[in-house]
């Protein structure tokens, strides 16, 4: 391809556009994808004679076949019309993990489909195989993985489930090896096995390849000493896909337990601390500890660099758990801190560096030092997880995980003869190390092509990161504070927590309120007026979206948000949740401060015009 100046990436014209301003490229894209694809049909065996004939074409039935297909169309069209959300609307919608995809990705999807290759297995899909490869090599790259490998897969919950099956197969292969190749870890005691660093059971595996299956069948995948592995530790933050995970993967619910939050929505180190002593104690070991990047509802990001503090702390004391950070919506943000060579940027540089690739068009107060540690520390877990149709902007589904060192693949890999052979000679073998079968090529068409349109760094994705940050900051300042008059009653809003990342999460209360009860109502009739529930979809004003935080998942670290609105600990425990909205600020226009100001107005209106609504019930 033509080297370009990715220096001079204008966002605004790879998406298709609020008000489809780029449909001509989009078309012409589009179209030359079609035509081009049309053309492969023809040129193959141009010695063949078409099957379908002019007289097939011009005959009544084919007629009103075609005709019957165009008014299914027709139908589809006006259910999609009536019944979508608009998540391209830039200063509408504020609500959930969608906005503008990149419209070079929905491109190559639908070219891909042209194809319709399954990457299960390469003979079925050279191209897209190979596209999937790069990509996965490109995943391990962003989080600075020297002998990583990644993957596509169908979404952050397939690449969570994958994570704990590493870690469920790399803490089992201790028992195994001793089952197999007792001399590989003589004199170590079943506490010791259960705490063998990662990396030196590896070590340890690459002495014995001639004995891998062996040792693969008596892992934890053959159903032994799962009952001996230990917790998984995952913060009260954690995505519901965990508990399905280690249900699917025969840890048991019962394994799975939480790590506490701070008033931060952050994992608390010390607490975490606290509790694998004390699992030691007990003689349990941790099999595993998660941290988040990009907490699903309030889009907050782990101290993941103090959890790899604890880990080798720990570790010299014979204490070993695996690390898996969960970055299904946060891991596309580490593209900001790798510079044009991708490497992660010193931290006294790194305002420069911004600067050069205008990442912000003005100061920013996002960036913190324990986001930077945060970010840069993903390098030392053992797996993450990824997800393009997230802050890829990638159409769905496109979720993806990544290991930091390629041999783990094998403790997983599972190899049917009639889709792969055993040590082929070909690029990519996807299926032997994946969960799934058969997958979309597509979706690797479509991460690959964004991936070359916008380097994961700061002269492509950075950008995009930049963007949505920015405005994210931009709704931030505007609502914390803002007041509202209904009738005799003032109504303020307040932000939760300053955004780790690019989710604002806030609140209604009417001034004075001491009734949490109350203040939940509102919140929630306003979602239901900001939503389909009630406020419809297509002439909505302004959409957000809403979630609880209650005392069963969270304990009390929403406490000190509740009580700076002035409730008291005896009403937060009555009301046994504090009901909250959430806007995952996606927009890549809302960066441009004249723009937002012009739908700050609009917004403002329409929250106004949403809470006499309520008060008039």
């Amino acid at each position: 391809m033509k080297n370009f100046n990715t220096d001079d990436t204008n966002l605004k014209a790879l998406f298709i556009g609020d008000k489809g301003e780029n449909v001509d490229l989009f078309k012409e894209l589009l179209n030359k994808m079609i035509d081009e694809h049309i053309g492969w049909r023809q040129n193959y065996m141009p010695q063949d004679m078409p099957v379908i004939t002019p007289q097939d074409r011009s005959s009544k039935s084919f007629q009103e076949t075609a005709d019957n297909m165009r008014t299914v169309f027709n139908t589809l069209s006006s259910r999609l019309r009536t019944e979508s959300l608009p998540w391209h609307s830039a200063g509408r919608f504020w609500g959930h993990m969608n906005a503008e995809t990149l419209m070079p990705s929905i491109i190559a999807y639908s070219a891909a489909m042209l194809w319709n290759g399954n990457n299960v297995a390469y003979e079925s899909s050279p191209a897209t195989s190979q596209m999937e490869e790069e990509v996965g090599m490109e995943f391990a790259a962003l989080m600075s993985y020297q002998n990583g490998w990644g993957h596509i897969a169908a979404d952050g919950s397939i690449a969570n489930l994958e994570g704990l099956w590493y870690a469920r197969n790399m803490k089992s292969l201790p028992f195994a090896i001793q089952a197999v190749a007792p001399e590989m870890v003589a004199g170590k005691t079943e506490w010791e096995l259960l705490n063998m660093p990662t990396t030196e059971v590896l070590d340890i595996l690459d002495k014995v390849q001639d004995k891998m299956d062996d040792i693969k069948a008596h892992s934890a995948r053959s159903g032994k000493n799962l009952d001996k592995l230990g917790k998984w530790i995952v913060p009260q933050t954690k995505h519901y896909s965990w508990l399905k995970a280690a249900d699917i993967i025969g840890i048991g619910l019962d394994q799975v337990i939480a790590g506490e939050v701070n008033s931060e929505y952050r994992m608390d180190i010390d607490k975490l601390e606290a509790q694998i002593r004390d699992l030691a104690a007990q003689g349990i070991p941790t099999l595993g500890v998660v941290g988040v990047v990009g907490s699903t509802e309030e889009g907050q990001v782990d101290r993941i660099d103090q959890i790899i503090a604890l880990r080798d702390k720990l570790a010299k004391e014979g204490i070993y758990f695996y690390v898996h950070v969960d970055a299904a919506y946060g891991g596309y943000g580490r593209s900001i801190f790798l510079d044009e060579n991708d490497q992660f940027i010193e931290w006294d540089q790194i305002d420069e560096v911004y600067a050069k690739h205008n990442i912000f068009q003005e100061k920013n107060d996002w960036l913190t030092k324990d986001i930077y540690d945060s970010f840069k520390a993903i390098e030392q877990a053992e797996s993450v997880t990824i997800d393009p149709h997230k802050m890829g902007y990638i159409p769905y589904s496109a979720g993806g995980v990544v290991i930091k060192d390629i041999r783990m693949r094998d403790v997983i890999s599972y190899f049917a003869t009639y889709v792969f052979e055993k040590g082929a000679d070909i690029p990519a073998l996807l299926g032997a190390y994946i969960l799934e079968g058969s997958k979309a090529g597509a979706t690797a068409a479509a991460v690959w092509t964004a991936h070359k349109v916008l380097p994961l760094n700061v002269t492509g994705y950075g950008k995009l990161m930049g963007a949505s940050i920015e405005g994210a900051y931009h709704f931030y300042h505007f609502i914390d504070g803002l007041e509202f008059q209904v009738g005799d009653k003032t109504i303020e809003i307040h932000a939760l927590t300053k955004p780790d990342f690019n989710m604002v999460d806030y609140v209604f209360n009417e001034k004075g309120n001491t009734d949490l009860v109350k203040m939940n109502k509102l919140n929630h009739d306003f979602y239901d007026y900001a939503s389909y529930a009630k406020g419809g979809l297509y002439n909505n004003e302004f959409i957000t979206s809403h979630t609880d935080f209650a005392i069963e998942e969270y304990g009390h670290s929403p406490f000190e948000f509740v009580n700076s609105l002035g409730f008291s600990r005896a009403e937060w425990e009555r009301a046994d949740k504090v009901t909250i909205l959430r806007a995952a600020a996606m927009s890549p226009y809302m960066n441009d401060k004249e723009i937002f100001e012009e739908y700050a107005e609009k917004i403002k209106q329409a929250i106004q015009e949403k809470l006499e609504a309520i008060y008039a019930e």
